[in-house]
């Protein structure tokens, strides 16, 4: 058999998974994706070490050890994205900027407008409290 074949067809798989990483939004989708390009490069390992005639197969041992790794990195990566779901709702990419919630409701109005007693201090330190009250309920 010739190298070509399976060098071509592992270029496919690694590139509609490279795809699948840029294109998707979907958080599982783009593990699913990178699962894909890893199985791309199993095939090259195991091609070429055919192709070699490597008499210790040193091709097939990087290829299982690429497997438990990529097994691991699943597991973990299926935990953090249940994790981002449970607390936001939505596994999107897109919606997710950073892991630190920063919420303009948490910031508390300077001393200078509460002194004056309007109400617009009072305004703001109830849509303080409630934002507060809204992360306390997220993380619990």
């Amino acid at each position: 058999m010739h190298l070509a074949y399976p060098a071509v067809l592992a270029a496919l798989l690694f590139c509609t998974g490279l795809y699948g990483v840029l294109a998707r939004r979907n958080a599982i989708l783009v593990l699913l994706s990178v699962e894909l390009m890893l199985n791309a490069v199993n095939l090259n390992l195991v091609a070429f070490d055919v192709w070699l005639r490597d008499t210790l197969h040193a091709g097939q041992s990087l290829t299982l050890f690429t497997i438990a790794i990529a097994a691991a990195e699943i597991g973990i990566g299926l935990a953090i994205v249940l994790a981002v779901y449970r607390n936001r709702g939505s596994s999107d990419i897109d919606r997710l900027r950073d892991t630190a919630e920063t919420d303009a409701a948490e910031h508390l109005p300077d001393d200078d407008d509460s002194a004056t007693g309007t109400a617009e201090g009072t305004e703001d330190q109830a849509t303080a409290a409630a934002g507060k009250a809204k992360k306390a309920e997220a993380t619990a």
